[in-house]
């Protein structure tokens, strides 16, 4: 059985499963007993999957032990395209997903992955704490059609490019290098705008097709780079920033309804301490990742003007820009 139909048999059987556990269950009074699948791509000890699990330590303390968490790491339950459908659904009850792969179900959520958007980590976790945060966290879960309801943000930091070919020093350097991104038009036309061939790829199949070479690089932040082993197979690392895109902690939407008013108070709760967790976890994982990148001698390249990158991209500014005008002009006078 290919491993995309057995993500789908294992999401319908699950839907079922999540019925179960949500139902009340038989005592004096009616109370809900669940245990909640929660997904990320990430690799066990990863500041998001970390910040997630002691969210559910705490849920599960407050509640008695009748909502728990069951935390599975590294893809274990599909790429983020995958486990956002089965989310949807209800059988995966929460997700931790890129805002990059979010875009393109809630398109109001694309103004974070505009390229140069935010100045710098600093400024996007301003973005992410305040009021226009909250509004956008609001929109996913009003979107109709997301079938999610999102809970907090937490930080992924800079992305920057990585390849096995040779230093990208200059945008001259990317010419011709297939470089993956999250399956998003702007991604895409990004990459191709700065003159290398975007490949849209799900994370999981990123280090295989560094190995075989069915991809020259990627784009991403140095914990990934580091801890899903693709600097071993792309020795390059050049600290483009291009990107500061956020991630999302979302819960299921159908699973949600099933819950109390009160129940659905202590995960909202719990998420917005989990953001501030993981931001500092973040950090730390950051600077580790890095001394492991330049031990292993990876090679560190610094761009020290950017200006020929944002000049670059300008395209998918002209294109993409103007439908996000007031929310950017937002965005850039946060101070």
């Amino acid at each position: 059985m290919r491993r995309r139909d057995f993500i789908k048999l294992s999401a319908g059987l699950g839907a079922g499963l999540g019925a179960a556990t949500l139902a009340p269950i038989s005592s004096g009074r009616a109370q809900t007993k669940a245990v909640f699948k929660a997904a990320d791509v990430q690799p066990p000890d990863y500041p998001t999957v970390v910040a997630t699990e002691s969210l559910g330590a705490k849920l599960n303390t407050a509640s008695g032990g009748r909502l728990s968490l069951q935390v599975f790491p590294s893809a274990q339950l599909g790429a983020e395209k995958e486990t956002i459908e089965q989310t949807q659904i209800g059988a995966i009850q929460m997700i931790r997903v890129s805002a990059g792969a979010l875009g393109p179900i809630v398109d109001d959520v694309n103004v974070v992955n505009m390229p140069f958007l935010f100045k710098n980590t600093a400024h996007a976790e301003k973005m992410m704490d305040g009021e226009v945060g909250q509004e956008l966290l609001d929109k996913i879960s009003a979107n109709a059609s997301a079938g999610l309801v999102a809970l907090c943000w937490m930080n992924s930091g800079a992305r920057s490019i990585y390849n096995s070919k040779k230093p990208v020093k200059t945008v001259e350097d990317l010419k011709g290098l297939k470089i993956r991104v999250i399956g998003n038009p702007i991604f895409i036309e990004m990459m191709n705008a700065l003159g290398g061939n975007g490949v849209a790829m799900g994370y999981d199949q990123v280090f295989s097709s560094l190995q075989t070479g069915v991809i020259d690089g990627a784009e991403n932040n140095p914990p990934s780079y580091v801890f899903s082993n693709h600097y071993t197979a792309a020795k390059y690392y050049s600290l483009t920033e291009h990107l500061i895109i956020p991630e999302v902690l979302a819960f299921s939407k159908r699973a949600w309804a099933k819950l109390s008013a009160d129940d659905q108070n202590l995960i909202k709760k719990y998420a917005r301490e989990a953001q501030f967790e993981e931001r500092e976890l973040w950090k730390k994982f950051e600077q580790e990742a890095m001394r492991k990148a330049q031990a292993a001698g990876c090679e560190i390249v610094e761009i020290a003007d950017k200006a020929p990158f944002q000049a670059a991209v300008k395209p998918v500014w002209d294109k993409y820009g103007p439908k996000y005008q007031a929310m950017i002009k937002r965005i850039q006078d946060i101070a």
